[in-house]
């Protein structure tokens, strides 16, 4: 039987164009099962057209025609990805997930701020931010294990459904239709004695990781449960970008505004203090930190 149309997809935005290439069905295409099309529909999200061709081809069986979709979807979004991969990707949002002992923040960039505001982007810098924290780590002796990721690393990782990083990057930019990259990450896990907070600025959101312009994530000794406070260290660590933690006997800056060490820094939220004085009032110790500002490796 001859047809006159074929399917491009994009992924997870699949839209349907006609072809002026003809191609013959080796087979008659089953008839849609109604239920199955409801179905695949609500699974996947991809469009009423797509699943209807994907059931056809695949005798109505969802699953089959569920990897289907994903396999098209892949191919048009790595196609669109080589295609956008030149372009500059200058803005983006930093990821902060904290799951029990191990803590992520990734950068992942995009070329502009709208598409940064797009769901589907932050939930893309979301799933990769879970996805580190799953992510087996070697062993190591390390009181805290603090690993540096880079933008390739990640994009080889092995997500949990068995797929690359790379994959469902390729995937989002073949929805959206802006080159995106991920930059770097780092991830931490800590002892048992050890807590571990996150803090974004600007928030992009109230659940899953926390998104946005800005991120710190710090781990802290205390045998107090966690307050106000460690948000507001981490917030210190944001607005006064130190470049370690320092202690009460190391040098202090002659220029208080450079202070680089966060334990002689002005404490932000009460600065007739030092961090350092605030720390041993409150019987808190932050052994570590990580801070991230989106682009700033690019001007570096």
């Amino acid at each position: 039987m001859a047809m006159a149309v074929s399917y491009i997809f994009n992924a997870y935005g699949l839209n349907h164009v006609k072809s002026a290439r003809l191609f013959h069905a080796c087979k008659t295409l089953a008839a849609v099962d109604k239920g199955s099309l409801a179905k695949l529909r609500k699974k996947t999200g991809f469009t009423i057209g797509n699943c209807k061709k994907a059931l056809e081809i695949n005798g109505n069986d969802i699953k089959k025609a569920e990897e289907w979709l994903i396999a098209q979807a892949q191919a048009q979004g790595w196609a669109k990805a080589s295609k956008l991969a030149g372009r500059s990707t200058t803005q983006g949002l930093i990821g902060v997930h904290v799951e029990g002992n191990t803590g992520v923040v990734v950068e992942v960039n995009c070329e502009t701020d709208f598409v940064a505001r797009n769901e589907k982007f932050q939930s893309l810098v979301s799933t990769i931010a879970k996805e580190i924290a799953k992510t087996k780590s070697s062993p190591s002796n390390e009181y805290i294990l603090k690993e540096g990721i880079s933008g390739e690393q990640l994009k080889n990782m092995t997500a949990s459904d068995g797929k690359s990083l790379g994959d469902l990057v390729a995937l989002t930019i073949g929805n959206v239709g802006e080159n995106m990259t991920p930059a770097r990450a780092v991830r931490m896990i800590v002892p048992p004695e050890l807590q571990l907070v996150g803090y974004v600025h600007p928030s992009a959101n109230d659940q899953g990781p926390k998104l946005g312009k800005f991120g710190a994530m710090m781990a802290l000794k205390t045998n107090e449960p966690l307050t106000d406070l460690a948000r507001q260290l981490c917030v210190q660590v944001i607005g006064m970008n130190p470049k370690s933690v320092g202690k009460s006997d190391d040098p202090k800056s002659d220029n208080p505004e450079e202070e680089p060490l966060l334990y002689h820094q002005e404490f932000l939220s009460e600065p007739s203090m030092t961090v350092g004085e605030v720390m041993n009032r409150e019987n808190v110790q932050v052994i570590d930190f990580v801070r991230f500002g989106c682009g700033e490796t690019q001007e570096d």
